[in-house]
């Protein structure tokens, strides 16, 4: 994605420039508001957790019984392996780490939007460079990116080495390594693993777990008391992560803890239909190629099945959305990702957190339900996904799994049926 980004800037460097003018006039403000107006407490306060975590493996202090500085007091919850990724991240301090990790973030979602939006960019001719910054610009401002951004996250950096993993052309590495590392790092991305193997390719998802289990070996021969301390301590304590019913946990079982029905055996009902339905999907989607449909099912399947998973986590629904709109020329569904988008730019769950508090005439179950707008539409966009995925695969000409700026990847017959066939099966009468 990065690649064919750097190879736009080579063949048209002024049309890019000012695409790269566009995105800063519209992200400017949020940048300059999270990064200088801020106050130092409230300065990329998940970022400041990464970078506290190097410094002590730096220092030999107990990784998961170290708290950010006051009044955050946050502790650091993924594995051990992420802990020594973020050791560079020490070295610098926070308010310059804050920029580099910002651009890096901007950079990667124009990559993802270049990519997951190909076919609609691809409209703009020459002046696509700059359809990119605009398109890429206006997504930064929903809830999931904005929080990403503002909170100095690493979902945009997961999301960009799942995808790479899927649609790279001809990688210079082991198909599936860089899912393992993910998974490692964050293992909700383990979801994916399992989507490799029910989609048949074994090798890619071999390849994806022993990566991940060689990066959690690595950590235990590094920190070795770390790391038995966070698989047999704090990986169990998911109130570590914070306040498990918040409205910013949208996962099915922050939805059902807010409704007051948090039974565990709901959960995993929950979990296991919602789980064989979109794996259903997404595996149609990868058979007959189109693995950014299969991506973003998956990456949302992520989200709703973990135990607690914040509004930044849903910043999966960006290759949804380009999905949804393909390439722009059916007007429902260039209202339907507008529609989508503005949707996730609006603070719905927050709203219903206070339609919530005693004294508002909306009964608390309606209230509750707004609460859980964010999750919810994950829910619904699993099929309105997979069903225009399997759609546009109609359309021969093009390709979706394709890398974008190189040739596209053939689709691949679903055991010998037709695309068309994989629709009816894959659409409710």
């Amino acid at each position: 994605m990065l690649r064919s980004l750097a190879s736009a800037v080579r063949r048209a460097p002024g049309r890019c420039a000012l695409g790269v003018c566009v995105f800063v006039a519209i992200t400017g403000y949020m940048a300059w508001d999270f990064l200088v107006l801020r106050e130092p407490w409230q300065l990329l306060v998940d970022l400041d957790v990464y970078r506290d975590a190097g410094v002590s493996v730096l220092i030999g202090r107990p990784i998961y019984h170290h708290f950010t500085a006051t009044p955050q007091l946050l502790p650091f919850t993924y594995p051990p392996i992420a802990a020594l990724f973020a050791i560079p991240l020490a070295l610098l301090p926070l308010r310059v780490l804050g920029w580099l990790w910002t651009a890096m973030q901007f950079a990667l979602l124009a990559g993802i939007v270049g990519y997951a939006f190909r076919p609609f960019l691809t409209r703009f001719g020459r002046w696509q460079p700059v359809a990119l910054g605009a398109l890429a610009g206006g997504l930064m401002w929903i809830e999931p990116l904005r929080d990403g951004v503002m909170f100095g996250q690493v979902n945009v950096i997961l999301i960009a080495l799942v995808l790479a993993d899927y649609v790279a052309k001809a990688p210079r590495w082991p198909r599936g390594m860089l899912i393992g590392i993910a998974t490692a790092v964050k293992l909700t991305p383990g979801v994916f693993i399992l989507h490799l193997w029910f989609s048949g390719r074994r090798r890619e998802a071999i390849t994806a777990a022993a990566t991940a289990t060689g990066c959690t070996l690595l950590a235990f021969l590094v920190v070795p008391v770390d790391s038995a301390d966070f698989w047999f301590r704090a990986l169990l304590d998911s109130e570590r992560l914070g306040p498990n019913a918040g409205t910013s946990n949208q996962s099915i079982r922050g939805m059902l803890m807010r409704l007051h029905v948090d039974n565990g055996l709901l959960w995993l009902a929950l979990c296991a239909l919602i789980g064989f339905l979109a794996y259903r999907y997404a595996v149609r989607c990868s058979r007959i190629g189109h693995e950014l449909g299969a991506c973003a099912i998956v990456g949302l399947l992520a989200v709703l099945l973990s135990p607690v998973a914040w509004i930044h986590h849903l910043a999966w629904i960006v290759p949804g959305l380009g999905v949804i709109v393909g390439d722009g020329r059916n007007l429902r569904r260039l209202l339907l990702m507008v529609g989508t988008a503005v949707y996730f730019i609006l603070p719905i769950p927050w709203w219903g957190a206070e339609l919530a508090l005693p004294g508002h005439p909306l009964p608390e179950f309606v209230a509750r339900v707004i609460e859980d707008a964010f999750g919810l539409a994950a829910i619904a966009l699993i099929p309105l996904i997979a069903r225009y995925a399997l759609h546009d695969t109609r359309d021969s000409r093009r390709a979706p799994g394709a890398e974008l700026g190189q040739p596209a990847r053939p689709a691949k017959a679903a055991r010998g049926r037709t695309a068309e066939a994989v629709l009816r099966e894959a659409t409710p009468a």
